[in-house]
């Protein structure tokens, strides 16, 4: 991939806050998932008024949030993941009530602490949109409601009632296409793949290969990550991995020789075709010819590692969980000041702000987004408290908003806000009519501002600075190559230990990658930091993915002779001189320091990339190594 191009600048505030009346195009077929959200949503309402108490239907209601994730998920590991949300759910409302019931003492560190930990695991399990803010969202609905269906344990039980709805709902899908999460991630991988293709020789190459990167190891953490152990082989799930394994060659053939000429007659039109089988999930023995199971990759890392990394020192995802920690606290501590049932709604605005980890100026631009929608929304959900539904009105209503929130949330957020604020609304009412509603509207009103208010404040005070942790993320990937290279330099890629290593490099890159691209957009100040790196995160790059694609390319070749082909482009000492100069470079990297003005003898194999990274470290970007690449056939 390319060095020479930079990022684009990113947007600036004024764009960002035009921005906000914009309306962008949504997801294909994303009427099905508002459908299903709206659905459970209303269903345990209705089941309350049908059983006489709609109290405890609008409770239970909470856990219907639980249909909003895992929609990308195979449906085992869904089953898994939703019963975890709608046991998080259920955790969240109990311990918020319960500790609403116990003062201000203690809600102030229990709001805060689990605004923390909803972001620390939300963050690190990757449960995505909505993210961590839902729970503190169901805890403002459920502790809020002024006549609640029961002590702290009945609310509880009654919201994880409900996210056991939402869960049998959610996985009604497995009795009509089993894997047709799979069969989404593998033709996501394909669409990545042939843009790359397309985009080879054009300024935007290196943001293309870096989503196709993505959408492969995504497809792969789809295919094996969230996969039963023993997933039977030879079958559609290894049909599906064939698939995939056959994009990614294609994408590391792509990158090792990207000037081969014009791929749109070949590559592309593979990939169409191999998402065509994907679609039409075969079996393996069905596969065309080529297109064979082989080396499956690793997705993503377990449980305890993902916990551990995201509160690493210098991890942005660590930064992010502390400033919604001091916001919360901060929220909290105001909000039980004036009155103790505000703090959660105060926690749930804040943590909305911060829980995502955007720049200053794009936090800025939520906060507006959010005042904005709230304050609509207030009028909105004024005027339905107003005119009290009830029975199938009120389960239409709760339905329609839902169903509103799901279908513009992905089109414009201040739009999708003023639904949200009247859905809260109508829930935390109980089904009740509220005896000061201009008040009850109000009070809600300022509890956001407060909350968004303490956000930014939060955010000033301990600022996101992303370019300091480029030169220990330089570092960290430069050592990924290093810990690939023993197996690159025997041919013996397929091992479990191989397969380690290339997880590990490619999700450091992604880390240089994000980190970069914060810091691109976290202020002037650091985006001058980060594109005085620039080459050298570029040089980088280019190493960590070239590495990568020779671990593909070598997969193609038969055990003997991808033996024989390593030993010719590692020659003798070849691994023993690349895995030195590695070193040497990742030192420069970390230290900020120059590297030696000559690296040691080197072997063909990445020989390119590694003295143009050095020249990068050395403040010499534009010196270009002379001569031919190497390549992997023989």
């Amino acid at each position: 991939m390319s060095t020479a191009t930079h990022s684009p600048e990113p947007p600036g505030l004024r764009k960002q806050l035009r921005g906000v009346f914009h309306v962008r195009r949504g997801p294909p077929r994303r009427w099905r998932f508002a459908l299903r959200a709206a659905f459970c949503m209303g269903m345990p309402i209705l089941a309350g008024w049908l059983a006489g108490d709609v109290t405890a239907g609008m409770m239970a209601a909470t856990g219907g949030f639980t249909a909003l994730y895992g929609s990308d998920r195979p449906y085992l590991d869904r089953a898994r993941e939703l019963a975890g949300i709608a046991l998080a759910f259920a955790l969240a409302v109990g311990l918020g009530m319960a500790a609403a019931e116990a003062g201000a003492l203690v809600v102030v560190p229990v709001v805060a602490a689990l605004a923390m930990v909803a972001t620390w695991m939300g963050n690190a399990f990757q449960i995505g949109p909505p993210g961590a803010y839902m729970f503190l969202l169901a805890c403002a609905a459920a502790s809020g409601m002024r006549e609640p269906p029961g002590g702290p344990l009945h609310s509880a039980l009654l919201v994880l009632g409900g996210g056991s709805f939402a869960w049998c709902v959610h996985m009604l899908g497995v009795l009509v296409d089993p894997r047709g999460p799979e069969k989404a991630a593998v033709v996501r991988a394909g669409d990545a793949v042939a843009e790359h293709a397309a985009a080879i020789g054009t300024p935007g190459q290196r943001r293309a290969g870096h989503a196709a990167a993505r959408a492969l190891h995504a497809a792969w953490s789809t295919l094996v990550t969230y996969q039963h152990k023993r997933a039977t082989s030879g079958g559609r799930l290894t049909a599906l991995r064939a698939i995939n394994r056959r994009l990614h060659t294609l994408f590391a053939d792509a990158i090792w020789r990207p000037d081969r000429g014009d791929p749109s007659s070949t590559a592309i039109d593979e990939v169409r075709g191999l998402q065509a089988q994907a679609r039409a999930l075969v079996h393996a023995g069905q596969l065309p010819e080529g297109v064979v199971p082989g080396m499956v990759p690793l997705g993503h890392p377990g449980a305890l590692t993902v916990l551990a990394e995201a509160l690493r020192p210098g991890s942005l995802s660590r930064g992010v969980v502390l400033r919604v920690g001091l916001a919360a606290l901060v929220a909290g501590w105001l909000g039980a000041q004036f009155n103790l049932e505000r703090s959660y709604w105060a926690v749930a605005a804040a943590v909305l702000m911060l829980h995502q980890g955007f720049d200053w100026n794009r936090t800025l631009v939520r906060s507006a987004e959010r005042l904005l929608g709230t304050w609509v929304g207030l009028l909105l959900g004024g005027a339905i408290i107003l005119l009290y539904p009830q029975g199938p009105w009120l389960v239409l209503t709760v339905m329609a908003l839902q169903f509103a929130v799901e279908m513009l949330v992905v089109r414009n957020y201040a739009a999708a806000v003023v639904f949200i604020t009247s859905a809260a609304l109508l829930l935390a009412s109980g089904g009740h009519p509220v005896d000061s509603p201009g008040a009850y509207v109000l009070a809600r009103g300022v509890d956001t501002a407060v909350g968004c208010l303490v956000a930014l404040l939060v955010f000033r005070l301990l600022p996101s600075k992303p370019a300091a942790v480029l030169p220990p993320l330089l570092a960290g990937t430069i050592r990924g190559v290093d810990a690939l290279a023993p197996h690159l330099a025997r041919g013996d890629v397929d091992t479990r230990a191989a397969r380690v290593a290339a997880r590990d490099l490619q999700r450091q890159g992604f880390a240089l990658e994000d980190a970069y691209e914060s810091a691109l957009a976290a202020g002037p100040a650091q985006r001058s930091e980060a594109e005085r790196q620039w080459p050298a995160v570029a040089a980088t790059l280019q190493l960590a993915y070239r590495a990568l694609s020779a671990g593909w390319m070598f997969d193609r070749l038969d055990d003997a002779a991808a033996r024989e082909r390593a030993r010719e482009l590692f020659g003798e000492g070849g691994e023993t001189g690349l895995r030195e100069s590695l070193r040497v470079l990742a030192t420069a990297a970390e230290t900020k320091e120059n590297p030696p003005p000559a690296l040691p003898l080197l072997p063909p194999l990445l020989e390119r990339e590694l003295r143009h990274l050095h020249d990068c470290l050395r403040g010499e970007p534009g010196r270009q190594p002379a001569g031919p690449e190497p390549t992997l056939r023989e």
